[in-house]
């Protein structure tokens, strides 16, 4: 994947703003496409949300041994 991904499961929480912006990421990187087209908004944005909300439930959800 990309070396520029960074971990976000930190002791104080990621923000939405990070959750998204890594989802972002992800989506660009699987779809090949910096931007989308005006076809492709929809379906692009809708995979960023559903992306971001799935990382959420996940680092919600993990137990961390201290």
């Amino acid at each position: 994947m990309c070396r520029s991904i960074v971990q976000l499961r930190k002791p104080e929480g990621a923000t939405r703003e990070e959750l998204e912006a890594a989802a972002l990421q992800f989506v660009r990187k699987i779809s090949g496409f910096r931007t989308a087209s005006r076809q492709n908004q929809e379906v692009f944005t809708r995979a960023v949300v559903e992306i971001t909300d799935s990382v959420e439930s996940l680092l919600r959800g993990l137990v961390v041994r201290t």
